[in-house]
C-alpha cells in the first residue's frame, strides 16, 4: 500500500501546487480555470482506479496523509459526478465504521449538495454572495447547522465565515465583475458535467 499512498499523496501536491501558481498569477478568481479542471480530471481517474483496487482510502489502508490526500483529490473532482456520488457512499460507510473522519464526509456531503442546488447540513461550503461577500452558499437552519457541526468537532459556522473571508483577502481573491452572468455560467456548466438536467421544453 505504501506505494498507493505516494500516488495519492503526489496527486494532492500537484493539485495544490496548480493551485498557488492560480494564486500567485491572481487567476483563482476568474471562474473554473480549464487547466485546472483537467487536472482535476486526470487525478479523479487515477484515484478512480486505486479506490477500485483498494476500496476507498481509509488511514488503516494508505495512512493518514494519503487519506486527507485522497479526500481533497475527491473534493476537486467537481466535473466527475459519479465519482464524487460514488466516493461519498464509500466514505459514509467507512465514518459508520469509525475508520474515517466525519467531518471529511461532511464537506464532500455538502459540496454534492450544492451543486445540486440543495441546502448543505454542515455549512462548509462557501461561494461569493450578490453583494461581492464570501458567504455560506445556502443552508437549512444556522442553529441545525451549528448542532451538526459540534457533533463532529467543527467551529461554529460564524467563526468559520470569519476564517473563510480572511483566507480570500489575503489570497487577493475578488468578486466576479457580474453575479448574475456567473450565476448563469455555473448552471450552465453543471448541466453540461451532470450535476442537474435540462428544464424540459
Amino acid at each position: 500500500m505504501k506505494e498507493i499512498a505516494e500516488v495519492i499523496i503526489r496527486l494532492k501536491d500537484d493539485d495544490l501546487a496548480f493551485r498557488d501558481k492560480l494564486i500567485l498569477n491572481g487567476q483563482l478568481g476568474d471562474g473554473y480555470h480549464q487547466e485546472m479542471e483537467n487536472l482535476h480530471i486526470q487525478h479523479a481517474g487515477i484515484l478512480d482506479e486505486i479506490i477500485d483496487i483498494i476500496g476507498y482510502p481509509t488511514i488503516d489502508k494508505v495512512g493518514k496523509e494519503a487519506a486527507e490526500a485522497a479526500w481533497l483529490v475527491i473534493q476537486h473532482s467537481i466535473s466527475r459526478p459519479g465519482f464524487m456520488k460514488k466516493c461519498a457512499l464509500l466514505l459514509e460507510t467507512a465514518v459508520n465504521e469509525g475508520r474515517a473522519d466525519p467531518s471529511n464526509l461532511a464537506y464532500l456531503t455538502d459540496r454534492i449538495a450544492v451543486f445540486e442546488n440543495q441546502p448543505q447540513l454542515c455549512g462548509t461550503q462557501f461561494d461569493w454572495d450578490g453583494n461581492g461577500v464570501m458567504s455560506p452558499n445556502l443552508f437549512d437552519d444556522l442553529h441545525k447547522v451549528n448542532a451538526r457541526r459540534r457533533n463532529i468537532g467543527l467551529n461554529t459556522l460564524e467563526e468559520q465565515t470569519e476564517i473563510i473571508r480572511k483566507r480570500v483577502e489575503i489570497e487577493n481573491q475578488s468578486a466576479p465583475a457580474n453575479f448574475e452572468e456567473r450565476k448563469i455560467e455555473i448552471e450552465k456548466w453543471k448541466k453540461a458535467v451532470g450535476w442537474t438536467k435540462s428544464n424540459p421544453a
